[in-house]
């Protein structure tokens, strides 16, 4: 009987054995948390098509847009760990939500495993035409002069625009007054419009208006200058020392996947982000790949869940 159970067990190793060896043998999905046209869903589309030029399988993008991309990662913490559904995840679900949200059904740290992070960009912050400032130690100055006078708009509480304007708002001593928005298209239009003074934008949305001088960029919320906005100093280099908050999306699957699968995931993902194609259509949309090793993208998600959760107490901010 015993004999009897070790071979059936030797034989269930071989044929998962051999099941990852061939992996993947069919179409992957990766799951996006936002609608499709949006900067997460462009990322996602771009590596799912080198993806499927590498691995000889489909790759398809599925859209689950819901409560700032919280539904979605719950959906891949509860998926079946076969390794075929693979998340794009972002730093708001990932490292904000479990202190915003009483009930969170997922733990991002113990529920989703990491597999390497895909782009990494900061923040530019950008001021109406008509505020008087040129500089972030002049915008400073202005706060200061009059306090609770100048606002900012965000992409909603606890956004990475509105979490970049918390963690100033500490850092600088200041109180500018957050003014939520359901999305960027409707932080733009009143920031345009003079209607809210300053948002903490990405470049692909404030470029242009930077372009044409209706906005003026301040200063990048990374920990370095950003490769398209060069000549725009970092809030780290102008006098804020470790200052960064960073936009970031990095794939994430299900913990219970297995450890060679999840391997593989990383070689792959690594492959397609480094492929000149891809960081040239990446480009396109100012966005900067930042491929790295599962234990990196660990190590960096916690430190972000640990520095947000600070913010968010010293705040008080407060979610659903």
């Amino acid at each position: 009987m015993k004999r009897f159970a070790a071979l059936a067990a030797a034989l269930a190793f071989a044929g998962t054995a051999l099941a990852q060896a061939d992996f993947p043998s069919r179409q992957v999905t990766i799951l996006v948390g936002f609608a499709p046209g949006g900067a997460t869903d462009t990322a996602a589309r771009i590596i799912a098509k080198k993806l499927s030029e590498n691995l000889g399988q489909p790759v398809v993008v599925e859209n689950k847009p819901g409560a700032g991309g919280n539904i979605v990662h719950h959906q891949m913490a509860t998926a079946n760990p076969d390794g075929y559904t693979i998340l794009l995840g972002s730093v708001g679900p990932l490292s904000v939500a479990p202190h915003l949200v009483a009930k969170l059904p997922y733990d991002p740290l113990k529920d989703l495993a990491p597999l390497t992070m895909a782009v990494n960009f900061p923040n530019v912050l950008v001021v109406h035409a008509g505020v008087p400032a040129k500089s972030l130690a002049e915008y400073i100055a202005l706060a200061k002069a009059k306090p609770g006078s100048l606002d900012y708009a965000s992409t909603g509480v606890g956004s990475a625009s509105h979490l970049a304007g918390e963690l100033f708002n500490q850092r600088a001593g200041v109180d500018i007054v957050h003014i939520p928005y359901k999305g960027g298209g409707p932080a733009m239009t009143d920031l345009l419009g003079g209607r809210v003074g300053a948002y903490y934008s990405t470049h692909s949305t404030a470029g242009p208006h930077i372009e044409t001088g209706k906005l003026r960029a301040i200063a990048v919320t990374g920990a370095k200058r950003s490769t398209f906005l060069p000549n725009v100093p970092t809030i780290a280099e102008s006098g804020f020392p470790g200052f960064e908050a960073s936009n970031w999306y990095a794939f994430v699957t299900s913990s219970k996947v297995p450890q060679p699968i999840l391997e593989r995931w990383n070689r792959e993902l690594v492959k397609a982000l480094n492929s000149p194609d891809v960081k040239a259509q990446l480009a396109q949309h100012f966005l900067e790949p930042a491929a790295g090793t599962r234990e990196e993208l660990a190590a960096y998600i916690k430190q972000e869940y640990d520095n947000w959760g600070r913010v968010v107490k010293k705040a008080n901010i407060q979610g659903n």
